[in-house]
């Protein structure tokens, strides 16, 4: 893992959960407009699809990462 990427997932993290929905559906219009620059042959810079997927992920990583941990606080407070 690069540095550039660990300081966006480090910024991501400090993100609430609302904030990532938005940064996500952010994250999704990005995408869209390029995808149709990219198909109407206006886009100068073709690798913004992917970082655009890739932010998506990062995203989405952090979501399911906070869904399984608040699981096991669950569990675990059941068990107790």
């Amino acid at each position: 893992m690069t540095r550039k990427n660990k300081q966006q997932i480090d910024e991501l993290r400090k993100l609430t959960d609302e904030d990532l929905l938005e940064e996500m559906g952010d994250a999704y219009k990005q995408l869209f407009t390029a995808r149709l620059q990219l198909s109407t042959r206006q886009l100068a810079n073709t690798s913004l699809p992917r970082k655009a997927k890739q932010r998506i992920s990062r995203i989405k990583t952090l979501q399911r990462e906070r869904e399984l941990a608040a699981l096991y606080q669950a569990a675990v407070e059941a068990e107790s």
